[in-house]
């Protein structure tokens, strides 16, 4: 049995948030790993967990199946970001904006 670290967003409340809040929800993450990137590398690795695993949940969501390529790829830039940028020149600092676009949508909606 897998193990979550958002327990209660895992046992289903993740699937009930639209997709922009699970973006939303997911740049708060890729925001905690860039603010802990050079400064603590255990809150920068937890981070990195987190996202991942919101980005995986976001995956398993049958509702964005025919989203699920963009979406893969945007888990496939920001391993690009933890990775230092090795393989597209990716950082958090260029994944701000991104992420960003969505947690003000978030906040319009309120």
């Amino acid at each position: 049995m897998r193990k979550f670290i958002h327990k209660e967003l895992a046992a289903g409340r993740w699937f009930e948030l639209s997709l922009i809040e699970q973006l939303a929800n997911i740049g708060s993450e890729v925001n905690r790993a860039r603010k802990w990137e050079k400064k603590n590398q255990e809150f920068f690795q937890h981070a990195v967990e987190r996202a991942l695993e919101l980005f995986d949940l976001t995956l398993e969501d049958m509702r964005w199946r025919g989203r699920f390529r963009e979406i893969a790829r945007l888990r496939e830039i920001f391993c690009d970001a933890v990775f230092g940028g090795e393989e597209y020149g990716t950082s958090f600092n260029s994944l701000e904006p991104y992420f960003f676009s969505f947690t003000k949508a978030v906040q319009l909606r309120r």
